[in-house]
């Protein structure tokens, strides 16, 4: 076989190769969807100088005070819209509830195959937001931040681990995943800084801790 020839047959392949490629026949299903790309580590310090500093108030603070798991999309409401977006090979019902499926919590590297064992974490918390600035929103603007979709604020995550984070920001809980904590503080910079929440003076120190070895 002449050389002319041989990379003739080369280059075909690759192009074929290539084609299958970009019909996903060889990279097999598309990666389920996860949080929204929190924004970079430098522009998470830069979004962080600018939060007013103040003391939190938990004054008046009833979780009730923001809607939450509202409809999405049909009979989906958004705990069911993040199981099926954070999922692999989620299945549902009629109803949407997911019935079997696969969850991989980053915060500490479980994977749960029971949605039972799962809980969608509000990065920041609600309460948090509360002591915060949203304690003079509208009801509607509290309902837009705990169902939000587009900023990196809801996440599936195994439900004790959740649970033992609760209310509390970066200078007492982080992820035990230590691979997740640039993500993680990435994140809560940027829906803080969306929706123009202020940090307390151990939060915001923690957050440069940690964005610093970003």
């Amino acid at each position: 076989m002449s050389k002319f020839y041989a990379r003739r047959q080369l280059g075909f392949l690759a192009a074929f190769t290539g084609l299958i490629a970009s019909a996903g026949l060889l990279n097999g299903p598309a990666a389920s969807a996860a949080l929204p790309t929190p924004v970079s580590a430098a522009t998470a310090r830069t979004y962080l100088a600018s939060l007013t500093v103040a003391t939190e108030d938990r004054t008046g603070y009833d979780r009730d005070l923001f809607p939450h798991w509202i409809t999405q999309s049909g009979s989906c409401n958004t705990r069911e819209t993040v199981l099926k977006r954070d999922g692999e090979d989620v299945v549902t019902d009629s109803s949407c509830a997911a019935t079997s499926g696969s969850w991989y919590s980053p915060y500490d590297g479980a994977t749960w195959s029971a949605s039972s064992d799962v809980d969608i974490d509000h990065v920041v918390p609600l309460a948090e937001a509360w002591d915060s600035g949203a304690d003079s929103w509208t009801t509607a603007r509290r309902q837009s931040f705990a169902n939000d979709l587009t900023r990196p604020q809801l996440l599936a995550v195994t439900d004790n681990v959740n649970q033992s984070k609760g209310d509390q920001d970066p200078a007492t809980w982080m992820p035990s995943r230590s691979a997740y904590r640039c993500t993680y503080v990435r994140a809560w910079v940027q829906v803080k800084h969306y929706y123009d929440l202020s940090v307390d003076s151990a939060e915001k120190s923690a957050l440069q801790g940690y964005l610093a070895n970003c």
